[in-house]
Parts: structure tokens; C-alpha cells; sequence
């Protein structure tokens, strides 16, 4: 058995309270005003915080209950996205694919409004005895916000809108660093689930290059790392919500690129589904021994009802 240590810590939003998700819409609605309703938002971060302190993990999150959803900081807090009706995502279920409408398309200029995450970080420090980390998505995570039927107007093409989404996702990243914050840890999902030829198919079809995100996508996604003094992590998943996933199959077609052209990060944090992929043989070797590779083990996905969000 390996003498390692064994590391904890969380990968992804943990369920948000029904308190805490009626105060948001009523917040929304206008029937709950600002200062009460971060209260309410306060105190959920408070039994985050502490039911993760409870578990004895080595670093801890605010539980990203001050989001609607893990990609919050570029979905939520920035200007030029809308809701465009009938601009939809496939997801699969056990019973088969199923359509879903995009909650935002963008259609103008990405600029942040506001930083949550600066929030996120100094109110959880505050409050934890454990090592707080904050989560950012991956500027990529934008290409899933791409139509080119409404975002061309505002874009030459999807990757000059990665690159805006990437200066944000910087200036966040040194935000946090100023701040003292020491470990942030970047989801990519629109990474792995390359590793599905329908999910590859479907960019194609919205006009965005596998080559390009494979060599372009992945240096903008390393840039962000480009900060003295934080360790980064980087989240690899298939996509899970409500027992849906977005793609199925091995890393193998991503690695070998993942790994020379993310060489920012320090850790990687991969979903796997009941045994390890077997496919996962050839590329990892190549990974350096100064960086960590990790991995959560997770149900069947005909099994999750309630996981990430």
C-alpha cells in the first residue's frame, strides 16, 4: 500500500439549500431585498464551511453557494450574454440523448461587471480554520455560450471571445492573488468531453475547430495560470447534473495535448465512473513528477439524482 498521504477536498458546488435557492429568486424578483437576502446567503456558507471543516478535508470551498451554477463567475457577473430562445446543448441519459435550451448565448462583448469570487474567497477566509481555495471555469467553458447565429455580430469568431473570456478569468486570478489566496482550481468540463465524437461533431457544426481548442483553446486556458505564488488545479469531467452527463469515454484523445500545452498547472482532478477508464494508459507517464494527478470516484450515473451542479 502507498505511504502518500491520502488528500480531500471538493470538486464542485455542494447542494444548495431550498432557503438559500427561494431567497435568490425572490432576491431576483424584487420581493427580498439585498441585505437580507446575504444574510440568508451568508449563513449557507457558514454550514458549508463548517460540514466540510466537520469532514476533516485538507482544503475547503464556500460550497459556491453565492452561484447560481459553478460557472457563475462568466455566466452570472458578466455583461454581454442573453437568453436566446431555441439555442440548445444535447445531454444524455440513461433513456437516451435529450435537447436542453442554453440558459445565455452571448451576444455582445464579454465585460465582468462585478467580482464574486473576490467575495467568495474573503468571506470564507474569514470564517475557516482549513485552507480555502476558489474555483474559476475555463474561459473554453465559453465556447458552450457560442452560437453562430447570434454571438458573430459581437466576435470575428468563437476564439477572440475566449480570449475576452480569458483577460476576465486573469484579472480574477490576480484579484485572488492579491488577496492572499494560494490555491484556485480551474473546471474545464468542454475538455473532456472531446472525448466523445458526437460532442467533437458538435462543435464542428457551430464552427469551432478541435485543432484550435486542442492548441489555441488550451494555451488561452494555460495563460491563466501565469500568477507567482498559487498553485493551480484543473478539473476534468464528462459533465453531471441531475443524472445527465455531456460525453462518455476515456481521456486518452485529450492528454497528450492537455498535458504539453497546461503546463501552469500543478494538479489535475479527473472524474472517473465506477473502475478506472483502462484507456488512460499511454500519455500519463508523461506527466511531471512535481505535478499531482488525482481522482474522484463517483456512482453510476443512472444512479446520481442530485450531483454537481
Amino acid at each position: 500500500m502507498s505511504s502518500r498521504p491520502i488528500r480531500a477536498e471538493v470538486v464542485g458546488s455542494l447542494l444548495r439549500q431550498p432557503n438559500l435557492v427561494r431567497a435568490r429568486q425572490d432576491h431576483a424578483d424584487g420581493r427580498l431585498s439585498t441585505h437580507a437576502f446575504k444574510v440568508i446567503e451568508d449563513r449557507a456558507v457558514d454550514a458549508a464551511i463548517a460540514v466540510q471543516e466537520a469532514a476533516g478535508l485538507d482544503v475547503i470551498t464556500d460550497g459556491e453557494l453565492r452561484r447560481g451554477i459553478f460557472t457563475g463567475p462568466l455566466t452570472e457577473n458578466i455583461d454581454g450574454l442573453e437568453y436566446v430562445p431555441e439555442v440548445t446543448r444535447t445531454w444524455y441519459t440513461p433513456q437516451g440523448p435529450v435537447e436542453e435550451e442554453l440558459p445565455v448565448v452571448v451576444t455582445e462583448r464579454l465585460r465582468l461587471r462585478r467580482s464574486a469570487v473576490t467575495e467568495e474567497f474573503a468571506y470564507a477566509r474569514a470564517r475557516a480554520r482549513t485552507p480555502v481555495k476558489v474555483t474559476l471555469p475555463s474561459p473554453l467553458m465559453m465556447l458552450l455560450r457560442w452560437s453562430p447565429q447570434h454571438s458573430t455580430a459581437a466576435y470575428r469568431d468563437a476564439f477572440e471571445m475566449v480570449d475576452d473570456a480569458a483577460a476576465i478569468i486573469r484579472e480574477e486570478v490576480r484579484e485572488l492573488a492579491a488577496l492572499g489566496c494560494t490555491y484556485i482550481h480551474i473546471d474545464a468540463p468542454e475538455i473532456a468531453t472531446l472525448v466523445q465524437r458526437e460532442t467533437r461533431a458538435w462543435y464542428e457544426r457551430q464552427g469551432i475547430s478541435i485543432d484550435r481548442i486542442l492548441t489555441e483553446g488550451l494555451d488561452l486556458l494555460n495563460s491563466v495560470t501565469d500568477v507567482a505564488g498559487v498553485d493551480f488545479g484543473i478539473h476534468l469531467c464528462r459533465g453531471n447534473r441531475h443524472g445527465r452527463w455531456m460525453a462518455a469515454g476515456g481521456y486518452d484523445y485529450v492528454a497528450a495535448a492537455l498535458f504539453a500545452r497546461c503546463s501552469g498547472f500543478d494538479r489535475f482532478l479527473l472524474e472517473y465512473d465506477d473502475a478506472i477508464d483502462p484507456a488512460l494508459s499511454s500519455p500519463w507517464p508523461r506527466l511531471r513528477r512535481t505535478r499531482l494527478l488525482s481522482s474522484g470516484s463517483y456512482r453510476r450515473r443512472r444512479q446520481r439524482s442530485r450531483a454537481k451542479n
